[in-house]
């Protein structure tokens, strides 16, 4: 199948996005899609300083030369850095409520997102022009903005309409390329997870958005020295990835194809504004530590688990919700963390029902995860080659840090991954110890 295929197979699943362009030069084309989902709408593209000099330019000369009286571009500062935070996505949401106008979003992460949630609170629909490639949200619904110091997803529907020139995306900044693959390479420990998930029976795997994700993955990733290189191959499987990812997730109605453990890392760390780097690249490290803890929990038997044993030391309901109020200073993140765990809890007859269950399924569990993931020294590799960042210290953070993020990145979400199997057989804690001991991954990648 090509990826024109793959694309209109995914988009007759999708339930906000109705065209997606990819391809070298579609810039000049940005009218035509522009009818083809608005008709004759007046457009008003939303940038920054940086993104309307790569993009939003020319689309708006487009507009003009097509005939078509586009309004007056909203333009943020260029520099500091644009953020999602709350305050400047209430300054878009006014402007566009001021102009009878479809939002053009000429951007990436930020832009794309409060735009996408600026749009929805004014009742309307938007468009995409992608400058980089730089992470899986083009078309994936959902916003996160972050308000009162706190990063939040808001609900609010995909763009209809998705533009992405290579030639645009081939000279955005490296890093951001770089983020990009990051994400993309996070889905194949997502997928381990929702194996896990679906042999146990928790949470069936979609057939549709499994193979929209993982059947073209390996394919997409193959070849990250050549992003660095700005190859327009490269960067189209690149971005053909990212947008068929955000595809199945608006089909499944759920992150669950595109997130797993390596996210809730991520997730935690943008809570706790514990590393000052982008998504994509806190999610390449996630998936390191994943894929790390994935080899230790492998290397176990669970024909030794004494049932009775770990059901007698499992924690109560209120012991759960106490044990991690304590473990999240910061009062809104304690709160979710306790709705996460709670409603994930299982009590102990359950829980024995889940060990028995483990035991009878591991061989087919394990020769499932064992196709589906690379080891934690070839994510590595290859996160290195495409110019990420491999080690938490590259992020800004300390090997203690890591450590307890383990843990505590199973609190802040209620989706069952690694980490919840890892927990219920009693290993966690022996097989996290491990990674950091002498001659351990993480302490031997530091030597």
């Amino acid at each position: 199948m090509t990826s024109d295929e793959r694309i209109s197979t995914a988009l007759r699943d999708a339930t906000d996005t109705k065209s997606v362009v990819i391809g070298p030069g579609v810039i000049s084309c940005v009218d035509d899609v522009f009818t083809s989902s608005f008709g004759a709408q007046p457009a008003l593209i939303v940038a920054d300083d940086n993104t309307f000099e790569a993009a939003g330019r020319e689309a708006q000369r487009r507009f003009v030369s097509a005939g078509r009286k586009p309004a007056e571009p909203f333009i943020f500062p260029g520099l500091p850095r644009l953020h999602a935070d709350y305050r400047n996505f209430l300054e878009l949401e006014a402007a566009l409520r001021a102009q009878d106008a479809i939002p053009v979003a000429v951007g990436s992460g930020t832009l794309n997102d409060m735009t996408k949630l600026a749009a929805h609170r004014c009742g309307l629909p938007y468009m995409v022009v992608a400058t980089a490639a730089s992470m899986d949200g083009y078309t994936s619904f959902g916003a996160g903005i972050t308000q009162d110091g706190f990063k939040q997803t808001f609900a609010c529907p995909a763009p209809r309409a998705v533009l992405a020139d290579l030639e645009i995306l081939a000279l955005a900044p490296p890093q951001m390329t770089a983020s990009g693959y990051a994400d993309l390479l996070g889905k194949v420990t997502a997928g381990a997870d929702w194996i896990i998930a679906d042999v146990l029976g928790i949470e069936p795997i979609d057939k549709n958005a499994w193979s929209l994700v993982q059947d073209s993955l390996r394919t997409w990733v193959s070849s990250p020295e050549r992003l660095r290189c700005g190859d327009l191959q490269a960067i189209g499987h690149l971005v053909e990835g990212l947008i068929l990812v955000g595809l199945a997730m608006q089909a499944h109605q759920s992150s669950r194809p595109a997130s797993g453990s390596e996210h809730q890392f991520s997730h935690l760390w943008e809570m706790q504004n514990a590393a000052d780097v982008s998504h994509g690249f806190k999610v390449g490290v996630g998936s390191i530590a994943v894929a790390a803890l994935y080899e230790r929990v492998l290397s176990r038997d669970p024909g030794s688990l004494d049932i009775p044993a770990i059901c007698h030391a499992w924690p109560t309901r209120d012991q759960v919700e106490q044990i991690v109020r304590q473990s999240h200073a910061l009062p809104i993140l304690a709160e979710k963390a306790v709705g996460y765990s709670l409603a994930k809890y299982i009590d102990t007859e359950q829980l024995s029902g889940r060990l028995a269950l483990i035991r009878e399924r591991w061989p087919a569990l394990r020769d499932r995860l064992e196709a589906q993931l690379l080891t934690a020294v070839q994510l590595s590799d290859m996160l290195q080659t495409a110019g990420c960042p491999t080690r938490p210290e590259q992020i800004g953070m300390d090997l203690p840090h890591l450590k307890d993020s383990y843990f505590r990145a199973r609190e802040i979400r209620s989706r069952y991954t690694i980490f919840d199997l890892a927990a219920e057989t009693g290993w966690f804690a022996a097989c996290v110890d491990e990674l950091f001991a002498p001659g351990g991954f993480w302490s031997r990648d530091a030597a």
